[in-house]
């Protein structure tokens, strides 16, 4: 069973306003060192809080990747939780679940024409490594059964269900288009099924 070990104040997003807490947990299914980012106390405040899952993307949180909508995604919650208080829980599962290194080649494959699913399956991966077990550990340390999803996503609703989680309500994110993710998108639609119009 895991639980909260760290909670530290910081700020968040590109708005210096936005105040949040970072909760580390020990004891969760692997060693990944996944974090929670609590927004207005929403896990002591909130009995249905607004919940992210976002899986760690380097090329789109950080450097802004016009290969995928990551990074816009996730500013989207911070803010939209910035105001009405939420959850994030940041996992550490890069290129769905693949690493850095194979998304990187996978990459490679893309510009070769390829949609994310192909590259991913050329590399020997199925579609989707993830694993939404820690996710579940993390909400449960923190007292949590039941949400309001912010995802766009079938994998992350039917996963959470099924490890206990009752999800009240499914909130979609915006579709970021932009040049370059565009094939991106229709892949996620027409081969991964998420609730997204592009």
């Amino acid at each position: 069973m895991s639980d909260v070990r760290t909670r530290v104040d910081f700020k968040v997003g590109q708005q210096s306003n936005i105040d949040a807490e970072i909760v580390s947990f020990h004891g969760l299914k692997t060693d990944k060192e996944h974090v929670a980012v609590i927004f207005k106390n929403a896990d002591k405040m909130q009995a249905v809080p607004l919940v992210r899952m976002h899986s760690e993307c380097l090329t789109g949180d950080v450097f802004h990747s016009s290969r995928c909508d990551c990074g816009e995604q996730l500013e989207e919650t911070i803010n939209l939780m910035g105001e009405s208080g939420g959850i994030i829980l940041y996992l550490r599962q890069e290129g769905r679940g693949i690493g850095l290194y194979n998304k990187i080649d996978a990459y490679r494959l893309q510009s070769q024409g390829m949609n994310t699913y192909e590259a991913n399956n050329h590399l020997g991966f199925d579609d989707d490594l993830r694993d939404f077990t820690e996710a579940a550990q993390m909400l449960n340390a923190l007292g949590i059964t039941q949400v309001r999803l912010v995802t766009n996503n079938p994998k992350k609703i039917s996963e959470l269900s099924e490890y206990g989680i009752n999800i009240i309500e499914v909130v979609n994110t915006s579709a970021h288009i932009k040049d370059g993710n565009k094939n991106y998108l229709k892949a996620k639609v027409c081969h991964g099924n998420h609730l997204l119009t592009v």
